[in-house]
């Protein structure tokens, strides 16, 4: 096929042999298949920010360090070189991140390098050496959910432990090979101790693995990972080996919701009686 605009100075540099295909586009980048020497790679082209879709990426940003005072402040002024200073930033992310994780034990691509807003990485295949499909487009035995449930969730300790956490996983980002699951797409992964979304995201990113893989194994949908992580997180007591039970308990001083809701009940209609007995009053005043 022809050679993107963007992939044309890496063929010209020598690190791209042969743009094969183009494997996706998403909301953030265009993923190609490519040629470099004797091996297949994949090439993930970065969307500019105007042009990229993806929501809230302040609220993903929030926390990460940016080791340069003055590329700091042109990002906090919002100038021409802070713009691109900050695009820099988030598209060297997911590069940091697929580092830190894999040396956590995390499967995911091995990257190769940032280039231009290029990211050459490792091409994930099946066993008949295809591009492996998404996790989506798998089905599986109750018997296979669950083990791989287990494997998803260790990872997302194993990030946790590292001080990531990934921020938009679902079964459309992760990839599955003849060895299991392999997380992909962490331009957004968020600093769990810096980012006061960090709880939430966590959450959430557990809720859409169990929700997924609870369509072949129901039991899993009432179990309680990211409270049980993030306690122990929180603790200082989670380890990368840490074995999870999808058990957790509440607080004895939790807020007890139907409680609460009982409480604000009666409390509007107190309310709603003094104010007829005002009413009442009134009336008997004029009368």
């Amino acid at each position: 096929m022809k050679t993107p605009k963007r992939i044309q100075p890496l063929v010209d540099d020598g690190l791209v042999d042969e743009v094969i295909s183009q494997l996706m586009s998403g909301k953030e980048a265009t993923v190609y298949k490519v040629r470099c020497g004797d091996e297949i790679r994949c090439a993930k082209v970065y969307k500019d920010a105007a042009k990229r879709s993806f929501k809230k990426a302040v609220q993903y940003q929030e926390g990460r360090k940016v080791r340069n005072s003055r590329r700091a402040r042109a990002m906090e002024k919002g100038s021409k070189f802070g713009r691109q200073q900050q695009e820099d930033t988030w598209q060297n992310a997911e590069v940091d991140a697929l580092y830190k994780v894999a040396a956590a034990g995390v499967r995911v691509p091995k990257p190769y390098g940032c280039f231009d807003g290029v990211l050459l990485m490792e091409l994930i295949t099946d066993d008949e050496g295809d591009v492996a499909p998404r996790l989506n487009d798998v089905g599986m035995s109750a018997e296979q959910a669950l083990e791989d449930h287990a494997v998803v969730m260790q990872d997302v300790v194993k990030m946790l432990c590292a001080g990531l956490i990934h921020g938009d996983l679902s079964e459309f980002n992760v990839l599955v090979d003849e060895y299991g699951p392999v997380i992909i797409d962490l331009p957004q992964a968020v600093d769990a101790a810096a980012n006061n979304n960090a709880k939430s995201m966590l959450e959430r990113d557990v809720r859409n693995m169990t929700e997924y893989y609870g369509q072949f194994a129901p039991e899993l949908l009432t179990t309680r990972y990211a409270d049980e992580m993030w306690a122990l997180y929180e603790e200082g007591e989670l380890q990368p080996d840490t074995q999870l039970t999808g058990e957790f308990d509440d607080p004895e001083d939790s807020a007890d919701v139907d409680s609460v809701l009982e409480e604000i009940k009666a409390a509007l209609e107190e309310e709603q009686e003094r104010q007829e007995r005002i009413r009442a009053a009134d009336s008997d005043d004029d009368d």
